[in-house]
C-alpha cells in the first residue's frame, strides 16, 4: 500500500499542532560513513508519483524521485554525524544529534515528528510519535526516507576506496567491501568502534574503545 497522511492528519486534529515533520535516517547498519537524517514537512499535497519507502525503490528510481521531492516539500532539513562522531559517543547519541540538526535545519519549527522505527532516539523538546514501518505509512516520513537515502549514497560515492565499493554499497557490509577490509585494513571513513573489527586479528589494534560515559552505545538500539 501506498504511503498516506493518516497520520499527520490524526496529528494535526490536535488543536496545538499546525505543523508535522516527517523524520527518518539512512546508514545506521553501516561499517563506514557517517548517518544521515532527513526531516520533511509537506502542504499535504499529493506527492510526486511512485513515493513510497526507499528500501522499495531501484536507485535508478530514487534519485529522479528525490529531485521531485525536493521541489514540491515545503520544508527539507538535513542532520548528519560522522564516523568520528559515532565512534566517540556511540549511535544513539549520534543518531540524537543528527536528528536534531535535522530538525533545526527546518524553515519551520514543527510542532510533532513522525519518527520511523519503534526508539525515540530525538527526546524532548521534540513531541515524537514513533511508527514502526513509517516509511512506509507516512507519505511525511517516506519522502524523509528517499531523500536521506539518495544524500547519503550520493556523499558515499564521491568519497573514493574504489577497493571497498562505496559508490556500490555505501559503506554497508557487501563481500566486496568486507574482502577489502580483510586485506587492505579499515579506511579514513570507516568506523572504528564498530565489532567488526573483533574479527579482524591483523587490525583489531585500531579498534576505538569509546568512553562507556559518553553516548549509549550502538547496542542500546537493539537490546
Amino acid at each position: 500500500m501506498a504511503p498516506t497522511y493518516d497520520i499527520e492528519h490524526l496529528l494535526l486534529s490536535q488543536p496545538s499542532i499546525r505543523t508535522v515533520a516527517g523524520v527518518d535516517e539512512v546508514g545506521r547498519g553501516a561499517w563506514a560513513g557517517p548517518v544521515t537524517v532527513c526531516a520533511v514537512v509537506t502542504d499535504l499535497s499529493e506527492p510526486p508519483a511512485g513515493l513510497t519507502d526507499s528500501k522499495q525503490l531501484s536507485a535508478a528510481r530514487r534519485v529522479p524521485l528525490a529531485e521531485e521531492l525536493a521541489a514540491w516539500a515545503i520544508g527539507i532539513g538535513y542532520g548528519e554525524a560522522t564516523h568520528t562522531e559515532i565512534d566517540t559517543v556511540g549511535m544513539t547519541e549520534a543518531l540524537r544529534r543528527a536528528a536534531r540538526r535535522a530538525l533545526e535545519a527546518l524553515p519551520v519549527r514543527p510542532d510533532a515528528v513522525i519518527l520511523d522505527g519503534k526508539h525515540d532516539y530525538i527526546g524532548p523538546p521534540w513531541p515524537v510519535r514513533l511508527e514502526v514501518k513509517g516509511d512506509g505509512a507516512s507519505i511525511s516520513v517516506a519522502s524523509a526516507s528517499v531523500l536521506a537515502k539518495v544524500r547519503r549514497d550520493t556523499y558515499m560515492g564521491t568519497i573514493g576506496c574504489d577497493e571497498y565499493g562505496f559508490a556500490e554499497n555505501a559503506g554497508y557490509p557487501s563481500p566486496l567491501h568486507q574482502e577489502a577490509l580483510a586485506r587492505l585494513g579499515p579506511t579514513a571513513h570507516h568506523r572504528l568502534s564498530w565489532s567488526y573489527l573483533d574479527d579482524l586479528p591483523q587490525w583489531r589494534h585500531l579498534k576505538h574503545h569509546r568512553d562507556p560515559l559518553v553516548g549509549e552505545g550502538q547496542e542500546a538500539l537493539f537490546g
